[in-house]
């Protein structure tokens, strides 16, 4: 049976399609810095970016799922790294990477957003997961050429000191701070693989 047009995921193929996702993406973004997560509301958006709410619905069902988007394709700062053998090298530069992502502030407010609705909207929480799931499998396949492949656990005990620092102290996140935690997760790691 044919779901009706109103149903129907948007062809990311598409060049108009991914033209117009850009568009509503980066309208996204700075109405975030204008009026914040809470008032980024449909209505106001597809006002400003010029489309139906009917687009908007297509492309993200959700506001999480436009809020995941925002933080997931958010714009580039250049910083992601190469796969390599050198498991500091690459752990160092993804933190640096993530560092620079969320700095850019439609997609930390975007973060914030999703993480303060998450213990009452179960799109958001599932959309917390996945940033995590996706972050988690993108360090992987960086990894795989060092052998190392982090659990979830390890995975968390790496980004989680960054992001305290980021969202909880509100403090800076130094390059001798990122160099710092890498040093300490590469320590738990060989005891962790050390025999008993």
């Amino acid at each position: 049976m044919k779901q009706p047009a109103h149903r129907r995921q948007p062809a990311l193929s598409n060049p108009r399609v991914q033209r117009t996702r850009n568009h509503v993406l980066a309208t996204a973004r700075e109405l975030l810095l204008q009026v914040g997560p809470a008032e980024l509301t449909y209505a106001l958006l597809a006002e400003r970016a010029d489309v139906t709410r009917q687009t908007l619905y297509r492309h993200w069902p959700t506001r999480a799922a436009l809020l995941f988007d925002l933080v997931l394709e958010g714009p580039d700062p250049g910083t992601y790294p190469q796969p390599g053998t050198d498991a500091r090298a690459v752990v160092t530069a993804w933190l640096k990477s993530m560092r620079a992502g969320v700095s850019i502030p439609a997609v930390r407010s975007s973060v914030l957003a999703i993480a303060a609705q998450a213990d009452h909207d179960p799109d958001s929480a599932r959309a917390l997961v996945r940033i995590s799931e996706d972050r988690h499998a993108d360090l992987n396949k960086l990894l795989e050429p060092s052998g190392i492949r982090p659990s979830d656990d390890e995975f968390a005990l790496l980004y989680g000191p960054v992001l305290a620092r980021l969202f909880l102290d509100r403090g800076e996140v130094t390059d001798a701070f990122i160099d710092a935690v890498v040093a300490q997760w590469l320590t738990t790691l060989q005891r962790a693989d050390a025999p008993r």
